[in-house]
């Protein structure tokens, strides 16, 4: 494949959402060569292509982005989110909710987790706790939005059986979240690189962005931060991968370290 073509390629991508392949663009032309195949196009004339057809984005979307993700992941921290966060909002009420957002949502098993442990905690009247769950993949947000999932899939792998029957309806060869647990999460497609994210999320109280920007570079990783810095409301909450840190960035976040995990509580920029 074109050499010249997959760089330019890589660029278009870098601009329209962050994600960095120029180190790697051996793995662009694996994700994207049967694509190419199908359209009779060279990589070169596939840029011109998503120039002149934006809607082929969202295929290019899907075909280069990791959407492995599965229900109650990275346990220790969102024992902590459970636990210790949840209750530092216990007064909220439907006229006044906890506004969390799941900022890249994948296949949704995220936001029903948080969905799930808001309502395990009992602390939270219906209508008390929302969750805006996002992606920047429409194929994964479909899916997100229909709640279900195959019983003998990767999703469940750490779920716990009592949650499991408590939220989840036997479905065919699926199981389906439960209409409760549905109603609390309101799903939206947001390019974390856009300007306007205040608009389309507005101000939130805690952000799960987990796992993303180990896909970015440097100068991404701090517009995306920078982002969430003005989404969160004053000593509001962020929680990353547990293999990505900010620390030591002068993002105007400070770390809080557990014994069991490590986050960041929104502080105020010098």
């Amino acid at each position: 494949m074109d050499t010249f073509g997959l760089i330019q390629l890589a660029e278009l991508i870098y601009e329209y959402c962050g994600i960095d392949f120029f180190k790697n663009l051996s793995s662009l032309e694996s994700k994207i060569s049967e694509r190419l195949k199908e359209l009779g196009l060279s990589c070169w004339e596939y840029g011109g292509y998503l120039r002149v057809e934006p809607k082929e984005w969202d295929t290019l979307i899907d075909l280069i982005t990791v959407n492995e993700t599965y229900f109650f992941r990275e346990e220790n921290l969102l024992e902590e989110f459970q636990k210790v966060i949840l209750p530092k909002y216990k007064d909220r009420t439907p006229n006044n909710p906890l506004r969390i957002w799941s900022s890249a949502c994948s296949s949704g098993e995220e936001p029903y987790t948080l969905a799930i442990l808001s309502e395990e905690t009992g602390l939270f009247e219906t209508g008390a706790v929302e969750i805006i769950a996002s992606d920047i993949d429409k194929k994964v947000l479909e899916k997100a939005r229909r709640g279900l999932y195959n019983k003998k899939s990767f999703s469940f792998r750490t779920m716990p059986k009592e949650i499991l029957d408590k939220y989840f309806i036997s479905f065919g060869d699926d199981y389906k979240v439960k209409d409760s647990i549905r109603a609390m999460v309101d799903f939206r497609r947001v390019n974390l690189l856009d300007e306007n994210i205040l608009e389309r999320v507005g101000e939130v109280d805690i952000v799960f962005c987990r796992n993303v920007l180990i896909y970015f570079d440097t100068k991404a990783i701090n517009k995306v931060i920078n982002s969430l810095y003005k989404v969160l409301r004053a000593r509001g909450y962020l929680f990353l991968g547990h293999a990505e840190t900010i620390t030591g960035m002068n993002t105007g976040f400070e770390t809080i370290y557990t014994p069991s995990a490590f986050y960041y509580r929104k502080g105020e920029r010098h």
